[in-house]
């Protein structure tokens, strides 16, 4: 039958083909069609070459990119898949080529940028899929508590435990028939990241005669990897905040023409080569890319007189788990996505899963590596014995789903894979929230999505409540703010107010003595300022210096009375909370994105978690990047939203048609029904669909 585009009236694309190749070359295609600007800065992101279009602020980039050998460790996994999986990325390679060419001329990105679409290469997916989650495996962490260390003694590492600024997590919660109103289970939540102008996510059907998927794909890489429903099976996950990644630092020597490194045996080659970062409106930037028998050099060199590698799992094996894709779209039960996952490496998530026989599903999935404890908190010196890897994780953790079963981030599951968890107020709420109900539906999980209740509000009020002798302003500040709701609501100036005081127990923070080393100028690329930068890092500690900061001599009643007279002017003529906390999506192409971007409710600690980090107050630029409700009683119950549109052009019809509904946390229905669709352009067959034994 070839294959075929159908679309339902948001724009969302339907894709079904004859085979399963034929629908990999539809899917890639597709992807072309709806986001191809978006895959082409992808591509190239994952190669580094984004500094020759963006200039010198795409340089600290595309130096990591290339200095961790993204596309060659790509190429390497790609060669120890299994041959039907390599054939089924060529179809998808092939449909993007294909669909590049057809239809990105004159598209406003490519002309406002300058550039023109490159080639995909089979490869080029797990390339993608590499650059994505680079930053989401805890090195720029250990970057941090290596500095923190070092400034305030290790010590001081706990009080600072948290968070980052720069991880990705999500919401999840899973409710088994017992809890639900059609005695079949839910499965609901919403993935957190950096909101981007265009989406993270793209909603997406996919038929053929083996299965037919509904699901949130990652635009340039083929099935639905992370949150799907099979009409029998649906799965989603979170991350799991696992420590897979580790920071070595490396002694270098020339010898000859080649460079060596000193490991816990003696002095070992290197590889080393010359690479050139091309960069528009400034001079080409040379640099020396090393390996060591740990990993690439990521940070410093031989010249710089100091050095980092990084180590793990998909370079030190070249495995990525991308056989698991194809298994998921073919799975009709728990057992079926359990057995798919277990080839997963990286990066670790939690999964949860159900079926429509009662099956129920709660795992960590991904390959943690067994080593010294040292290793998980900062760089380690690799010339050192007692800190290689020993093995990985034979069994990550599982346990049964009894009542429900909540992932947000937090230190439970996958508690022995990790160091920096999230706070457990979002997972804390979300059961609380769940618990109050044993008759749920599809429709009711919007409440959970929206809660903007923000329990970690007591860690600043409590020691409020206790202060006396306040000036009048910030006395009317304390009774203002012990009689609030504590909901991050949209059109509460309370909670501005609050978010005022917090803003300045921060400012205070930061200014005190004994963290003033914490304002000394890092070494380290911009790229890693937000990890690094002391006042995002007391914000997401905020609770812990409050309370326990005394171990560093911090006196938190000083701190908060200070804050509160600082913030008590600004807060009475403070606006309310959505006037100040506005979206505000990255774009590569920012005249493209400027827009008149909705104020949100809802704050870091809350359910509907949006982040304003490095502001204290102002900006939102992480947050739900989709929401999903799948019912396993009928997939056609199921529901879903992203924050922009189904296509990748701001001023096309589906560019932008789901903001407003996604800000006030409304659901678009998930549409299968094919007398509710209509036809789209359908693209050629592909020339390696035929189900061609080439691998």
């Amino acid at each position: 039958m070839g294959a075929e585009v159908l679309r339902d009236a948001w724009g969302i694309p339907h894709l079904r083909a004859g085979g399963f190749l034929e629908l990999a070359y539809a899917q890639g295609w597709n992807a072309a069609v709806d986001r191809g600007w978006q895959i082409e800065l992808e591509r190239r992101r994952s190669e580094g070459t984004t500094a020759a279009f963006m200039g010198p602020a795409a340089l600290d980039w595309d130096l990591l990119a290339r200095r961790a050998r993204l596309k060659d460790t790509a190429r390497r996994c790609f060669n120890a898949l299994a041959p039907e999986t390599r054939r089924w990325l060529r179809s998808y390679a092939d449909g993007v080529n294909t669909g590049l060419r057809r239809s990105t001329a004159g598209a406003p990105q490519f002309t406002a940028a300058g550039v023109a679409p490159g080639t995909w290469r089979p490869w080029t997916p797990l390339a993608l899929w590499l650059s994505t989650h680079l930053l989401m495996g805890g090195f720029p962490s250990k970057l941090w508590r290596g500095e923190l260390a070092e400034r305030l003694g290790p010590e001081a590492v706990g009080l600072f435990s948290g968070d980052g600024p720069g991880s990705g997590g999500s919401n999840g919660w899973l409710l088994p028939g017992d809890r639900t109103r059609s005695g079949a289970a839910i499965l609901a939540g919403d993935p957190h990241r950096i909101v981007l102008a265009p989406g993270v996510y793209q909603q997406l059907h996919v038929a053929c005669p083996e299965f037919d998927v509904v699901g949130l794909a990652i635009p340039g890489v083929p099935g639905i990897a992370h949150f799907g429903h099979t009409g029998r099976v649906a799965w989603a996950i979170t991350n799991a905040m696992a420590d897979y990644q580790d920071l070595y630092h490396e002694r270098l020597r020339r010898r000859g023409r080649g460079v060596e490194a000193l490991g816990p045996d003696g002095w070992r080659p290197a590889k080393a080569v010359t690479d050139v970062v091309h960069v528009s409106g400034a001079a080409p930037v040379e640099f020396e890319a090393i390996e060591t028998e740990r990993g690439p050099v990521v940070l410093g060199g031989y010249d710089a007189g100091w050095a980092m590698s990084l180590r793990r799992p998909v370079t030190a094996c070249a495995a990525l788990g991308f056989d698991s894709l194809p298994q998921l779209l073919r799975a009709t039960s728990v057992a079926d996505v359990d057995a798919a996952f277990e080839g997963w490496v990286e990066p670790v998530n939690v999964v949860m899963a159900a079926d429509t026989r009662g099956g129920l599903l709660h795992r960590v999935a991904g390959r943690v590596p067994v080593r010294a404890e040292t290793n998980r908190l900062w760089p380690v010196p690799g010339w050192e014995p007692g800190h290689g890897w020993t093995g990985s994780w034979e069994a990550p953790p599982r346990e049964p789903v009894s009542g429900t079963a909540v992932m947000a981030n937090q230190r439970d599951l996958a508690a022995p894979l990790g160091v920096e968890f999230a706070a457990g107020h979002r997972a804390a709420r979300i059961r609380e929230l769940l618990g109050g109900s044993g008759n749920w539906s599809a429709g009711d999980m919007a409440a959970i999505h929206t809660d903007d209740a923000l329990p970690s509000a007591s860690a600043l009020l409590d020691p409020l409540a206790r202060l006396d002798g306040l000036s009048p302003a910030a006395a009317r500040l304390q009774r203002r703010l012990l009689r609030w709701d504590r909901r991050m609501d949209a059109g509460n100036t309370d909670a501005t107010a609050y978010a005022l005081l917090r803003a300045a127990a921060v400012a205070r923070l930061a200014a005190h003595p004994l963290l003033a080393a914490l304002a000394a100028p890092s070494s380290r690329p911009a790229l890693y300022q937000p990890w690094l930068a002391p006042e995002p890092r007391i914000a997401l500690a905020l609770g812990n210096l409050l309370s326990a900061g005394g171990a560093l001599g911090i006196d938190a009643a000083d701190v908060v009375r200070a804050a509160a007279e600082d913030a008590a002017s600004p807060a009475e003529t403070a606006a309310p909370w959505g006037h100040v906390h506005r979206l505000s999506p990255w774009s590569a192409l920012p005249s493209l994105c400027e827009s008149d971007w909705p104020g949100l409710s809802g704050d870091h600690d809350c359910v509907l978690s949006v982040v304003n980090v490095p502001d204290a107050v102002g900006r939102v630029t992480r947050g739900p990047v989709a929401r999903y409700v799948w019912d396993l009683a009928r997939r056609e119950d199921s529901l879903w939203i992203v924050p922009l549109g189904a296509s990748g052009d701001p001023s096309a019809p589906h560019g932008r048609d789901q903001l407003p509904l996604w800000a006030r946390g409304e659901l678009l229905p998930v549409v299968t029904d094919r007398s509710e669709l209509t036809a789209d352009s359908s693209p050629a067959r592909s020339p390696s669909a035929a189900e061609s034994p080439r691998p």
